[in-house]
């Protein structure tokens, strides 16, 4: 038998199999490369002298010997998480506030779900989300206004401060089904130069579309604004105009049929989040904590989301 004792990272992969369900997944989800995930995946079986996950079968399944090791991690992992929490309250002390800002409407989709799970882990921390939403809230950092920003885009470096990858996603159009751009199977810059583009009421440089396709090509639709996501497909669905979105919020519209998505661009438009903290921030454990969590809760519950 080969000897590679059991350790937290084996528990850690065997969870994230379990949770997204393919090999390729879970390595994004770990930041490793799928042929190193199989590798340690391996190098277990060898350890056991079994397999561990049943081959050729998809989605991926345990053997009773994984589904054992898997009930294993379940148990210790929350205990070596509850541990650390501990460990960092006795040596760092009190936590302090958390105070969130976000750059974009679309991100409660996602924030507000791993808000409510951390509250239960750090019910010690002042948790909250600064109102409105902020094209800039890089100096909110810096003047401790915010604890914590939700960024588009990687910035460039700067003093102080520490960008976290959250996760990159797409951002896709949306018509309605009797659009006739819905007879394409992706839509060019061009394609929004005669239409009304539906979008929420901040600046270009926020909105996706415009930042990374429309912009760049020269193309200035006619516009026509929504300040939630809901009233903006509401609006598409009605065959009031087009809108882009990332393909997260919108999945219940599309599975029902009320508007149909095509992908900008024939490679899709991909885009991507950052959590952006101080330097001193990026070293509080319950910080570091809240953008592990949201994080691996994205990777694993949203639609369309991929590690960066």
């Amino acid at each position: 038998m080969a000897s590679s004792a059991l350790e937290l990272r084996h528990l850690e992969t065997l969870v994230a199999l379990a949770e997204c369900g393919s090999l390729s997944k879970a390595a994004a989800r770990l930041f490793l490369t799928q042929s190193a995930l199989s590798h340690q995946l391996k190098a277990l079986e060898s350890h056991y002298g079994a397999a561990l996950v049943e081959k050729n079968v998809r989605p991926l399944r345990f053997t009773a010997i994984g589904q054992r090791l898997l009930a294993l991690a379940r148990v210790v992992l929350p205990q070596v998480a509850e541990a650390g929490r501990d460990v960092a309250r006795l040596a760092q002390g009190h936590a302090g506030p958390l105070r969130v800002v976000v750059q974009c409407h679309s991100c409660f989709d996602w924030l507000m779900p791993a808000m409510d799970a951390y509250r239960s882990l750090w019910p010690e921390v002042e948790l909250d989300i600064l109102s409105g939403f902020v094209a800039d809230p890089l100096p909110l950092l810096a003047r401790g206004e915010a604890e914590l920003a939700v960024i588009h885009d990687r910035q460039p470096e700067q003093p102080d401060v520490v960008f976290s990858p959250l996760f990159r996603y797409e951002s896709v159009a949306l018509m309605s089904p009797r659009h006739r751009l819905a007879a394409k199977h992706w839509l060019e810059a061009r394609d929004f130069a005669d239409e009304t583009l539906i979008t929420y009421p901040v600046a270009d440089d926020m909105l996706d579309v415009m930042k990374h396709c429309l912009t760049p090509a020269g193309i200035d639709p006619k516009r026509r604004t929504a300040e939630v996501t809901v009233a903006i497909l509401q609006l598409v669905a009605s065959g009031r105009g087009i809108a882009a979105l990332p393909s997260w919020t919108v999945g219940n519209y599309i599975e029902r049929g009320y508007v149909v998505s095509r992908p900008i661009g024939q490679g899709g438009l991909r885009c991507e989040l950052y959590a952006a903290t101080t330097t001193v921030g990026a070293q509080a454990a319950y910080i570091r904590e809240f953008i592990a969590l949201t994080r691996t809760q994205s990777l694993t519950t949203l639609s369309g989301v991929s590690a960066l």
